[in-house]
């Protein structure tokens, strides 16, 4: 089954009625399996989002590192710019890192906002 991540841009009432929605659905009976991200405006989406970081995204979740270290030096990038995108990405939900490791648990992002 294909794990898949939901990006948003919203509010806490956003987030609230996500989760009162996914308990109503659960005390009903149905299975909920959701995995959401919310951010507070486009332009911190955006920035948590860079190309540089999709690309980083992209590698892990085809082979996870055993390091930054080792993940820098497969991107090619500066250390500190790909510890900085690594913690950027686990803050937000987006890679794991655990025993060092970084890995990406998700197949698929999609994106959403509200007008």
């Amino acid at each position: 089954m294909s794990k898949k991540v939901k990006v948003h841009v919203g509010t806490l009432d956003d987030m609230g009625k996500r989760f009162a929605s996914a308990w109503h659905r659960l005390e009903g009976g149905e299975r909920v399996r959701e995995q959401h991200v919310t951010f507070p405006n486009l332009s911190s989406m955006m920035s948590a989002l860079s190309g540089k970081r999709l690309e980083l995204l992209r590698e892990v979740h085809r082979e996870p590192a055993p390091s930054i270290k080792a993940l820098a030096n497969r991107l090619g990038r500066d250390y500190k710019r790909v510890h900085e995108d690594v913690e950027t990405l686990a803050a937000s939900g987006l890679v794991q890192r655990k025993d060092g490791q970084v890995s990406a648990p998700y197949d698929a992002i999609s994106a959403e906002m509200r007008l």
